[in-house]
C-alpha cells in the first residue's frame, strides 16, 4: 500500500491511496474459506462446495468490502500520523475510468484543510464590560412585582392604568385572531392609552400596532406572530374586551416573608430589600458576563481574518444528512453556518495556544455544584452527601449530559481567560440602560 498527499493550495489537498492485491489477499481468502464451511448450496454437502464456485459467487463482493475497510483504516491512520487538521470529512474523487479489476487499485480523496491564523487578544478599540448596578428604583419595582405575584386578583368594571385586559385581537387581512392578556402598564403612547382607559367588557377598541408596545416582542406575543412579521408591523387591529382584572398587592408582612423564604431568613422589609439586591446582583453578573462573551465572539469573528476552503465545504455539505442537498442548498447552508465555523476555529486556536484544559476532577466538581444548585431551587438546600454524589454520578454517566456540562465549564474557563487577558473597559449602567444599549447595538 502507498499513501501520498499533494497540496493543491494552502486550504486544499488531495490524498492518493494505492492498494495492491497483497494488501487484502490473505484476509479475503480467510473470509471465503469461512464462507465455504457455512455455504448452503443445492447439490453440495455443507462444507464441500468447490472453492472456485465460492470465489465466483462471493469473491468480488468480499474483496470490495475488505478494500473499503482497509481504505478507511489506512486513511484515518495517515491523517493522524501526518497531524493533518481537516474540515469536514475526506471526499472521494469519483473517476469514470475506475475499475475493481485493475492492479493496483487507486483512490483519491479531497481534503479541506484548517487555515493558519493568529488571534489578537488586544483589540485597538476596547470591548465594553457592563457592570449592571442595582439602584433603589429597581429594588422598588421588584418589590412591587413580588407583591403583585402574591396578591389577589379581582374583577374591575372599567380599564385603569394597572388593569390586566383579556381579549381577542382581530385583523382579517393579516389572518390575526388571537386571545391574549395584556398589562396596561406595557402600553406605549398617550393615544393608545386614551383609547383603552375606561373600556369595559363587551366593547371593541380599534388600535394601531405601530408603537403599541415598548418592543416588538410584546406585540409578537399579543398577536401570535413570528418575530419577522411583528417587526415594524403597522396595521390596525380590533381588540374585543372579554375580561378586566387588577391585582390587589400583598402586604409586606411576616406572612409574605415566610411564604417567599420558608427558612425564616427574612423578617423585615429591609432584609427583603437586601435579598432582592443580592439576587439581582448575581443575575446581572450572569447577564453582563454573557453579553461580554458575545461581544468578544463578535470581535474575534470580525477581526480575525482567514480564508476557508468554501468550495470544498459546500461539496461536503451536499453529501451529509439524511436528505442530500442540491448545490444551491449547500451554498445557502454554508453561508448560514460560516460565522459559527469561524468562531469554532478561533476558539479551538485559543484553547490550543493557551493550553486551556478541563480535567475530570474539575468537571466532577462543576457537576456537583450544578446538582447542588438544582436541588436548592426545589427546596433541598442541604442535601445528604450520598444523595448529591448519586445524582452527580448519574449525570456524568450520561454522555449527552456530561457533554453539556463540559461545554458549560469550558465556556466559563474561556470567559475567565478573556477577562484576564483581553483589553476591555468597565461601564457602570442601570439594568434599564443596559437593555437599551445592548438592544440598540444588536439592532
Amino acid at each position: 500500500m502507498n499513501i501520498t498527499k499533494e497540496n493543491v493550495d494552502a486550504l486544499n489537498a488531495v490524498v492518493k491511496v494505492d492498494i495492491t492485491a497483497e494488501d487484502y489477499k490473505t484476509k479475503v481468502e480467510d473470509i471465503l474459506k469461512d464462507y465455504r464451511k457455512k455455504a448452503n448450496i443445492p447439490g453440495f454437502r455443507k462444507g464441500h462446495v468447490p472453492m472456485g464456485m465460492v470465489k465466483r459467487q462471493f469473491g468480488k463482493s468480499v474483496m470490495i468490502d475488505e478494500v473499503n475497510k482497509l481504505l478507511q483504516e489506512s486513511l484515518n491512520k495517515f491523517l493522524v500520523e501526518e497531524k493533518l487538521e481537516i474540515l469536514g470529512n475526506p471526499l472521494p474523487k469519483i473517476s469514470d475510468t475506475f475499475s475493481w479489476d485493475t492492479e493496483p487499485l487507486s483512490f483519491e480523496f479531497e481534503l479541506g484543510l484548517v487555515p493558519e491564523f493568529n488571534v489578537n487578544l488586544k483589540p485597538k478599540k476596547k470591548i465594553i464590560y457592563y457592570n449592571i448596578t442595582v439602584d433603589e428604583a429597581l429594588i422598588d419595582k421588584e418589590l412591587e412585582n413580588i407583591q403583585s405575584r402574591y396578591g389577589k386578583m379581582s374583577v374591575v368594571e372599567a380599564i385603569g392604568e394597572k388593569t390586566l385586559v383579556t381579549g381577542t385581537f382581530v385583523n382579517e387581512d393579516e389572518q390575526i385572531e388571537k386571545k391574549s392578556t395584556i398589562n396596561l402598564a406595557d402600553i406605549k403612547g398617550k393615544a393608545h392609552l386614551k383609547k383603552l382607559l375606561g373600556g369595559k367588557v363587551g366593547e371593541t377598541i380599534e388600535l394601531k400596532t405601530k408603537g403599541l408596545f415598548e418592543d416588538d416582542y410584546k406585540l409578537q406575543s399579543a398577536l401570535g406572530l413570528s418575530s419577522e412579521k411583528a417587526k415594524g408591523l403597522n396595521i390596525k387591529v380590533r381588540l374585543s374586551i372579554e375580561e378586566t382584572t387588577e391585582i390587589e398587592l400583598a402586604d409586606l408582612d411576616q406572612e409574605l416573608f415566610d411564604e417567599i423564604f420558608p427558612d425564616g431568613s427574612v423578617k423585615t422589609v429591609t432584609e427583603l430589600r437586601n435579598k432582592i439586591k443580592e439576587d439581582s446582583e448575581k443575575k446581572f453578573q450572569q447577564l453582563a458576563d454573557q453579553q461580554f462573551a458575545n461581544a468578544v465572539t463578535e470581535h474575534f469573528i470580525e477581526n480575525t481574518k482567514f480564508d476557508l476552503p468554501a468550495e470544498f465545504l459546500q461539496k461536503w455539505l451536499v453529501t451529509i444528512g439524511e436528505k442530500q442537498l442540491t448545490t444551491e442548498e449547500a451554498a445557502e447552508e454554508y453561508n448560514k453556518s460560516e460565522k459559527g465555523l469561524r468562531y469554532q476555529l478561533i476558539q479551538e486556536k485559543i484553547i490550543s495556544d493557551h493550553d486551556i484544559k478541563i480535567d475530570y476532577d474539575e468537571l466532577r466538581e462543576f457537576a456537583r455544584s450544578f446538582v447542588r444548585t438544582q436541588m436548592a431551587q426545589f427546596g433541598n438546600v442541604n442535601p445528604e452527601q450520598h444523595e448529591l454524589e448519586g445524582v452527580t454520578n448519574r449525570i456524568l454517566s450520561d454522555q449527552e449530559g456530561a457533554q453539556r456540562l463540559q461545554d458549560q465549564l469550558l465556556n466559563q474557563k474561556l470567559l475567565e481567560f478573556y477577562k484576564e487577558n483581553m483589553s476591555f473597559k468597565v461601564k457602570n449602567v442601570t439594568y434599564e440602560n443596559f437593555i437599551k444599549e445592548v438592544y440598540k447595538s444588536e439592532k
